[in-house]
Parts: C-alpha cells; sequence; structure tokens
C-alpha cells in the first residue's frame, strides 16, 4: 500500500472532521427546531361536490337474501352454495348447503362478484362474451348463470351468487328469490 504524505493525512483528517460536523450540526439543528406546522384542514363536503355517498346492504339484510336463497333452492332439493358480496366485491355472507360440492363456494363468490361488478344477471353478461371474449379473463370474474345483483336507487350495491345446481338457470333462479327477499 502506498504511503501517504503528511499534507494528504492533514488533509483528508480536517475534511473528514468537517463533514462530521456538518452532520452533527445538522441533526442537532433539526431537533432542537420547533416542528413544522400542520397543513390546514381541507374541507370536502357535499357542498363543494368532494364527496358522494353511497348505499351498502346491512349484514341483516345480506343474512336474509342468503338464507332466502338456500331456501329456495332446498325447496327444488338443490345442493347449493349462496354468497353475498357488497357493491365492492367484498364477500359479506356465504352460506354452504348440506351436500353442495366443493367448487360451488368459490363459484358462487365469483358469481356475486360478477353481477355486482357489471350490474347485470350473470346469464346476460355469458352472452356478451361472444362480442367480448377476453372478458372472461378479468382476474376474480365467472361468466356462467347465477349470478343476480342487488340495487337501490338504481345502482347497484351488492350481488348475489348461486353455484351447485345442475344448470346455470336454477342457481340463477334461485339468486334471484333471494334478492326478491329483500323487497320483502
Amino acid at each position: 500500500m502506498k504511503k501517504l504524505s503528511l499534507r494528504t493525512r492533514v488533509l483528508t483528517g480536517t475534511v473528514a472532521a468537517g463533514a462530521l460536523a456538518a452532520g452533527t450540526f445538522g441533526a442537532v439543528s433539526a431537533n432542537a427546531a420547533t416542528p413544522a406546522a400542520a397543513p390546514a384542514a381541507v374541507t370536502a363536503d357535499a357542498a363543494n361536490g368532494n364527496t358522494t355517498q353511497s348505499t351498502h346492504l346491512t349484514i341483516e339484510a345480506a343474512t336474509k337474501a342468503a338464507q332466502a336463497t338456500l331456501d329456495a333452492a332446498e325447496k327444488e332439493n338443490q345442493r347449493v352454495s349462496v354468497a353475498v358480496v357488497d357493491r365492492n366485491g367484498n364477500t359479506l355472507v356465504t352460506l354452504r348447503g348440506d351436500g353442495a360440492g366443493p367448487q360451488s363456494y368459490e363459484s358462487a363468490v365469483k358469481k356475486a362478484y360478477t353481477a355486482v361488478s357489471w350490474n347485470a344477471p350473470t346469464s346476460e353478461l355469458a352472452k356478451r362474451l361472444t362480442n367480448a371474449p377476453t372478458l372472461k379473463d378479468i382476474p376474480g370474474t365467472l361468466f356462467l348463470a347465477g349470478g343476480a345483483p342487488v340495487t337501490a336507487k338504481g345502482a347497484p350495491i351488492a350481488g348475489i351468487g348461486v353455484a351447485g345446481a345442475p344448470s346455470g338457470d336454477l342457481d340463477e333462479k334461485f339468486a334471484q328469490a333471494g334478492a326478491a327477499a329483500l323487497a320483502k
């Protein structure tokens, strides 16, 4: 290793000491400074058009719809799973009927999600695949009959999905029975 001259060593030491002092002074200065004032609160309300209100299905209503759906299927001796999701596709309630197949649970959730996402029965959405086949590639969706949207004031607020009956038409019939139970 090359030996440094006295002048180079003194200069290097001075630069290092200066950097250390500057860092220490900066840290002390930052801690001693008065805290920055919090930004002023901004008002966002309906009066200035910056907010919106939405309607949500209660847990009681979701449970009522799910149970009415399952009851409709059981009256016809069908073994199904039922899912009710909120406007954002979050699962609120699921019921798995006695003897329902293992695939029915996930399929019911996906049908409910698909129905609320497009605010349409999934049987109608399945027909759209002929013109837009890549719709089926959207994660979390299932374009098979058996999903029904729930609306309030013309806007979708939930979806009911049913899976496990021998046909999607039956699944959707039961989902519609659950949605109809909310009107009572």
